[in-house]
Protein backbone atom coordinates (compact mmCIF):
# COMPACT_ATOMS: atom_id res chain seq x y z
CA UNK A 1 0.00 0.00 0.00
CA UNK A 2 1.11 3.71 -1.05
CA UNK A 3 1.41 6.11 1.64
CA UNK A 4 -1.41 7.90 -0.16
CA UNK A 5 -3.13 5.24 -0.04
CA UNK A 6 -2.76 4.75 3.43
CA UNK A 7 -3.78 8.02 3.71
CA UNK A 8 -6.87 8.82 1.82
CA UNK A 9 -7.76 5.54 3.97
CA UNK A 10 -7.27 7.43 6.99
CA UNK A 11 -9.45 10.22 6.18
CA UNK A 12 -12.28 7.48 5.00
CA UNK A 13 -11.57 6.08 8.13
CA UNK A 14 -11.96 9.12 10.21
CA UNK A 15 -15.20 10.84 8.19
CA UNK A 16 -16.58 7.27 8.54
CA UNK A 17 -18.78 6.10 11.98
CA UNK A 18 -16.57 3.51 13.77
CA UNK A 19 -19.23 1.05 15.55
CA UNK A 20 -18.65 0.09 19.22
CA UNK A 21 -17.23 -3.29 19.72
CA UNK A 22 -16.05 -3.88 15.97
CA UNK A 23 -13.22 -6.42 16.22
CA UNK A 24 -9.90 -5.05 16.82
CA UNK A 25 -7.94 -7.85 15.15
CA UNK A 26 -9.27 -7.25 11.84
CA UNK A 27 -7.72 -3.93 11.36
CA UNK A 28 -4.49 -2.72 12.41
CA UNK A 29 -3.29 0.70 14.03
CA UNK A 30 -4.08 2.47 11.03
CA UNK A 31 -7.79 1.55 11.22
CA UNK A 32 -8.55 2.58 14.65
CA UNK A 33 -11.16 5.24 15.21
CA UNK A 34 -9.80 8.83 15.27
CA UNK A 35 -10.57 10.09 18.46
CA UNK A 36 -11.94 13.63 19.13
CA UNK A 37 -11.16 14.21 22.78
CA UNK A 38 -9.33 17.33 22.56
CA UNK A 39 -10.30 20.26 24.97
CA UNK A 40 -12.93 22.07 24.84
CA UNK A 41 -11.05 25.34 26.32
CA UNK A 42 -8.18 25.90 28.06
CA UNK A 43 -7.93 26.55 31.38
CA UNK A 44 -10.93 27.99 34.21
CA UNK A 45 -11.54 31.34 33.30
CA UNK A 46 -14.52 33.60 34.69
CA UNK A 47 -16.19 35.11 32.35
CA UNK A 48 -14.36 38.74 33.24
CA UNK A 49 -11.13 36.65 32.64
CA UNK A 50 -12.56 35.05 28.99
CA UNK A 51 -13.44 38.93 27.68
CA UNK A 52 -10.33 39.94 28.91
CA UNK A 53 -8.23 37.35 27.41
CA UNK A 54 -10.29 38.44 24.09
CA UNK A 55 -9.27 41.82 24.55
CA UNK A 56 -5.83 41.04 24.64
CA UNK A 57 -5.33 38.78 21.52
CA UNK A 58 -7.50 41.55 19.62
CA UNK A 59 -4.47 44.03 20.45
CA UNK A 60 -1.54 41.36 19.72
CA UNK A 61 -2.96 41.12 16.22
CA UNK A 62 -3.11 44.58 16.36
CA UNK A 63 -7.01 45.40 16.27
CA UNK A 64 -7.96 48.89 18.21
CA UNK A 65 -10.07 47.83 21.24
CA UNK A 66 -12.23 49.75 23.39
CA UNK A 67 -15.14 49.03 25.68
CA UNK A 68 -17.81 50.32 26.64
CA UNK A 69 -21.61 50.37 28.60
CA UNK A 70 -24.68 50.04 26.23
CA UNK A 71 -25.91 53.47 26.73
CA UNK A 72 -22.42 54.81 25.59
CA UNK A 73 -22.45 53.05 22.32
CA UNK A 74 -24.16 55.74 20.38
CA UNK A 75 -21.28 58.08 21.54
CA UNK A 76 -18.13 55.83 20.94
CA UNK A 77 -19.12 54.98 17.55
CA UNK A 78 -19.66 58.97 16.81
CA UNK A 79 -16.13 59.83 18.58
CA UNK A 80 -14.18 56.77 16.30
CA UNK A 81 -15.79 57.44 13.34
CA UNK A 82 -14.74 61.15 13.81
CA UNK A 83 -11.14 60.35 14.95
CA UNK A 84 -10.90 58.36 11.61
CA UNK A 85 -12.09 61.28 9.58
CA UNK A 86 -15.09 58.91 8.23
CA UNK A 87 -17.84 60.91 5.96
CA UNK A 88 -19.25 58.47 4.81
CA UNK A 89 -20.02 54.23 6.64
CA UNK A 90 -21.78 51.27 5.69
CA UNK A 91 -24.55 50.42 7.34
CA UNK A 92 -25.95 46.62 7.00
CA UNK A 93 -30.06 46.45 6.66
CA UNK A 94 -30.66 45.10 10.28
CA UNK A 95 -27.89 47.40 12.18
CA UNK A 96 -29.68 48.98 15.46
CA UNK A 97 -30.64 52.58 14.68
CA UNK A 98 -29.53 54.23 17.72
CA UNK A 99 -25.90 53.06 17.55
CA UNK A 100 -25.37 55.78 14.79
CA UNK A 101 -28.12 58.39 15.85
CA UNK A 102 -25.12 60.80 16.86
CA UNK A 103 -23.00 60.49 13.62
CA UNK A 104 -23.05 62.73 11.09
CA UNK A 105 -21.20 60.65 8.25
CA UNK A 106 -23.47 60.11 5.22
CA UNK A 107 -24.91 56.82 5.96
CA UNK A 108 -24.37 54.24 2.76
CA UNK A 109 -26.65 51.19 2.68
CA UNK A 110 -25.98 47.40 1.66
CA UNK A 111 -27.11 46.72 -1.40
CA UNK A 112 -26.57 44.09 -3.82
CA UNK A 113 -26.05 46.25 -6.99
CA UNK A 114 -23.18 48.25 -5.46
CA UNK A 115 -19.95 47.78 -7.00
CA UNK A 116 -16.70 47.45 -5.48
CA UNK A 117 -15.67 50.61 -6.72
CA UNK A 118 -18.55 52.19 -4.74
CA UNK A 119 -17.39 49.97 -1.73
CA UNK A 120 -14.12 51.19 -1.84
CA UNK A 121 -15.25 54.65 -2.31
CA UNK A 122 -16.93 54.83 1.48
CA UNK A 123 -14.90 55.71 4.21
CA UNK A 124 -15.80 53.06 6.64
CA UNK A 125 -18.15 49.91 7.84
CA UNK A 126 -20.00 49.29 11.38
CA UNK A 127 -21.05 45.88 11.89
CA UNK A 128 -21.95 43.69 14.82
CA UNK A 129 -20.75 40.09 14.89
CA UNK A 130 -22.32 36.61 15.23
CA UNK A 131 -19.58 35.37 17.82
CA UNK A 132 -16.31 36.06 19.30
CA UNK A 133 -13.36 33.63 20.17
CA UNK A 134 -11.55 34.86 23.27
CA UNK A 135 -8.38 32.28 22.68
CA UNK A 136 -7.54 33.07 19.52
CA UNK A 137 -8.59 36.72 19.03
CA UNK A 138 -11.10 35.94 16.35
CA UNK A 139 -14.30 37.35 15.56
CA UNK A 140 -17.03 35.62 13.13
CA UNK A 141 -18.89 37.04 10.99
CA UNK A 142 -22.14 35.27 9.53
CA UNK A 143 -24.16 37.40 7.69
CA UNK A 144 -26.70 38.18 9.39
CA UNK A 145 -29.06 41.30 10.02
CA UNK A 146 -26.73 43.77 11.93
CA UNK A 147 -23.61 42.31 9.48
CA UNK A 148 -24.65 42.60 5.68
CA UNK A 149 -23.09 40.77 2.60
CA UNK A 150 -19.66 39.81 3.34
CA UNK A 151 -18.02 41.75 0.80
CA UNK A 152 -18.70 44.92 2.69
CA UNK A 153 -16.75 44.20 5.76
CA UNK A 154 -13.83 43.20 2.98
CA UNK A 155 -13.55 46.30 0.61
CA UNK A 156 -13.82 49.12 2.79
CA UNK A 157 -10.55 50.66 4.86
CA UNK A 158 -11.99 50.78 8.49
CA UNK A 159 -14.61 48.17 10.07
CA UNK A 160 -15.88 48.73 13.59
CA UNK A 161 -17.28 45.80 14.59
CA UNK A 162 -19.24 45.80 17.40
CA UNK A 163 -19.29 42.28 20.40
CA UNK A 164 -22.24 41.78 22.53
CA UNK A 165 -20.55 41.46 25.94
CA UNK A 166 -20.96 38.87 27.19
CA UNK A 167 -23.63 37.27 25.54
CA UNK A 168 -21.51 36.57 21.71
CA UNK A 169 -18.10 35.86 23.66
CA UNK A 170 -16.80 32.02 23.70
CA UNK A 171 -13.63 30.59 25.14
CA UNK A 172 -12.75 28.94 22.28
CA UNK A 173 -12.91 27.49 18.61
CA UNK A 174 -15.18 24.39 19.09
CA UNK A 175 -17.40 26.23 21.57
CA UNK A 176 -17.93 28.83 18.42
CA UNK A 177 -18.65 26.60 15.87
CA UNK A 178 -21.78 25.05 18.23
CA UNK A 179 -23.48 28.35 17.59
CA UNK A 180 -22.60 28.53 14.27
CA UNK A 181 -24.40 27.77 10.69
CA UNK A 182 -22.35 25.87 8.84
CA UNK A 183 -24.48 26.71 5.85
CA UNK A 184 -24.45 30.87 6.62
CA UNK A 185 -21.01 32.74 4.77
CA UNK A 186 -18.79 33.14 7.74
CA UNK A 187 -16.08 35.33 8.17
CA UNK A 188 -13.05 34.49 10.76
CA UNK A 189 -11.49 37.65 11.40
CA UNK A 190 -7.98 37.94 13.21
CA UNK A 191 -7.10 41.14 13.39
CA UNK A 192 -6.85 43.88 10.57
CA UNK A 193 -5.86 42.35 6.85
CA UNK A 194 -2.14 42.03 6.76
CA UNK A 195 0.62 39.69 4.38
CA UNK A 196 3.89 39.19 4.79
CA UNK A 197 4.49 36.94 1.68
CA UNK A 198 6.89 39.29 0.04
CA UNK A 199 9.75 39.26 1.76
CA UNK A 200 8.85 38.56 4.99
CA UNK A 201 7.80 42.34 4.86
CA UNK A 202 4.05 43.04 6.63
CA UNK A 203 1.63 44.90 4.77
CA UNK A 204 -2.02 45.83 5.73
CA UNK A 205 -5.35 45.92 3.92
CA UNK A 206 -4.27 43.66 1.17
CA UNK A 207 -7.18 41.07 1.74
CA UNK A 208 -9.16 43.50 3.64
CA UNK A 209 -9.43 46.62 5.71
CA UNK A 210 -6.36 47.87 6.98
CA UNK A 211 -7.72 48.92 9.88
CA UNK A 212 -10.03 46.97 12.36
CA UNK A 213 -11.34 48.46 15.73
CA UNK A 214 -13.78 45.99 18.07
CA UNK A 215 -16.00 47.80 20.49
CA UNK A 216 -16.84 45.33 23.71
CA UNK A 217 -20.02 46.46 24.77
CA UNK A 218 -21.89 45.61 27.77
CA UNK A 219 -24.94 45.40 29.44
CA UNK A 220 -27.02 45.10 25.89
Amino acid sequence: MSSREQILGRVRRALADVRDGEEQEERDADNAAVTRDYLREHGDRTTEQTVDLLAENLADYRALVHRCADAELPELLTRLLAARGARSVLVPPGLPPEWLGASGATRVEDRAASTPRELDAVDSVVTGCAVAVAETGTIVLDGGPDQGRRRITLVPDHHICVVRVPDQVVSSVPQALERLDPARPLTWISGPSATSDIELDRVEGVHGPRTLEVVLVSGV
